[in-house]
């Protein structure tokens, strides 16, 4: 067995409640330090690259999807278990050829995959959730893994609504996906979906030739992974109510309904592996109304191994109310600052689909309060992302859609808004 990291669980909130308040708002940070080290045995692994080969992908696409896969298989280290699947409207093992089991890495394997991914050609049509489904199968022969797939694709999803659904419902929290979505013809929506059902993330690689360096940069993320499935255990008092668990950094992840009951007042939420690593999440419990001076365990939150039951780090989250408005009115910073990141990602979203139906009124003053709020923040890039998209008259303040729009400037800020950038320091 290899080092295990050290995990440290810390609460950011302010506890004091005005009597007639009802919601306790806590920044639940979780990192981990420490873990493998190259004298140490690394945890064993299991890894499916999936690359869209349907006809779309034809000339240019094709051939950096091949360097990119195969980029991919020599990013990983020795004895990982590994798989590569072609996608059209169907799902194929192109290798190892024929075999429905992962095989070792190593360099034989290596130069085998790399012969297999070179005879990759583009045709037929696009059905992710068969993708999936196979990855899905494969990778389940390694329970104990920490298992990862990765997927990329250039078009829309062929399959309908209900069956995509159906088969992410099926395989959510049976293994991490990351996707990545080229060229201009593909929907963020739809690896959205992937991303929120596998704990996963989603990007648009704007240009071609960068796509190996993605595909190096997630499977080395994967391969630093070292404990395989934890979960945040939350539990609230009978007369509470939990409203939501969500992801807030690095990326922003609804788990609320991921709920797997432990007990009537206790759920876990998957979190997925983890390697070195910080990683942060709010919480919302709504409590009864109590007297003045009161204080009470409004949550109590441990990060746990759901198949040991071990506590590997845990924390309170506290309510006592006040008549001092002082105390009661005041932020926490964290709090603010990720509900602030949460509502800037909604107002894009808003935005972007008010404008693709052309409701302008809507677009317009959704994206131009997206825009302030971004440069409030500190996101400057996503700042600038969407000045390309609406026009603010700095003068009068009054905003416009701009009319010519870059289609890649729209997926950048379409994906991009899920990123969150952390607090500043004091100082900084």
């Amino acid at each position: 067995m290899g080092e295990q990291p050290t995990f440290t669980l810390t609460i950011d909130q302010n506890k004091y409640l005005s009597t007639d308040a009802r919601d306790v708002h806590a920044i639940l940070t979780v990192s981990s330090t420490g873990g493998v080290t190259t004298q140490s045995v690394a945890a064993e692994a299991a890894e499916v690259i999936i690359i869209d080969t349907s006809g779309s992908m034809s000339g240019s696409k094709i051939r950096e999807a091949r360097q990119a896969a195969t980029t991919a298989v020599h990013t990983l280290r020795d004895g990982v278990y590994f798989a590569v699947i072609a996608g059209t409207e169907r799902a194929k093992v192109v290798y190892p050829g024929g075999n429905t089991n992962l095989v070792k890495a190593s360099p034989a394997t290596r130069a085998e995959a790399e012969r297999a991914i070179s005879r990759l050609s583009a045709h037929g049509g696009t059905a992710m959730g068969e993708w999936l489904k196979l990855a899905g199968h494969l990778l389940s022969a390694h329970p104990s893994a920490i298992r990862h797939a990765l997927l990329m694709t250039d078009g829309q999803n062929n399959e309908r609504p209900e069956v995509f659904a159906s088969v992410l419902a099926g395989w959510s929290g049976k293994f991490v996906c990351d996707s990545l979505g080229i060229g201009e013809d593909w929907v963020p929506a739809e690896l959205r979906k992937v991303a929120e059902a596998m704990l996963g993330s989603f990007d648009y690689v704007r240009n071609q030739g960068d796509l190996s360096e993605f595909f190096r940069r997630l499977t080395q993320t994967s391969m630093s992974k070292t404990v395989a499935e934890l979960a945040l255990r939350v539990w609230v008092p009978q007369t509470a109510t939990l409203k939501f668990v969500k992801q807030v950094s690095p990326t922003l992840l609804d788990l609320t309904g991921k709920r797997t009951d432990v007990n009537p007042l206790t759920g876990d939420y998957p979190t997925g592996s983890w390697g070195t690593e910080e990683r942060e999440y709010h919480i919302c419990v709504e409590v009864p109304p109590g007297q003045i001076g009161h204080e009470i365990r409004a949550g109590w939150v441990k990060l746990v191994r759901p198949d040991t039951q071990e506590v590997l780090a845990s924390g309170n989250v506290l309510a006592q109310w006040t008549d001092d408005l002082a105390q009661s009115t005041r932020i926490n910073g964290k709090v603010a600052h990720y509900t602030g990141q949460a509502e800037l990602h909604e107002l894009i979203q808003d935005g972007l689909s008010a404008r693709a139906m052309g409701d302008v009124d809507t677009a317009t003053a959704r994206l131009a309060k997206a825009q302030q709020l971004a440069a409030q923040s500190g996101r400057e890039d996503t700042a600038r992302l969407l000045e390309k998209v609406v026009e603010v008259d700095p003068a009068t303040g009054t905003a416009r859609l701009r009319r010519n729009v870059d289609k890649a400037d729209e997926l950048e800020l379409d994906t991009g808004s899920v990123r969150t950038s952390r607090l500043r320091k004091e100082g900084n």
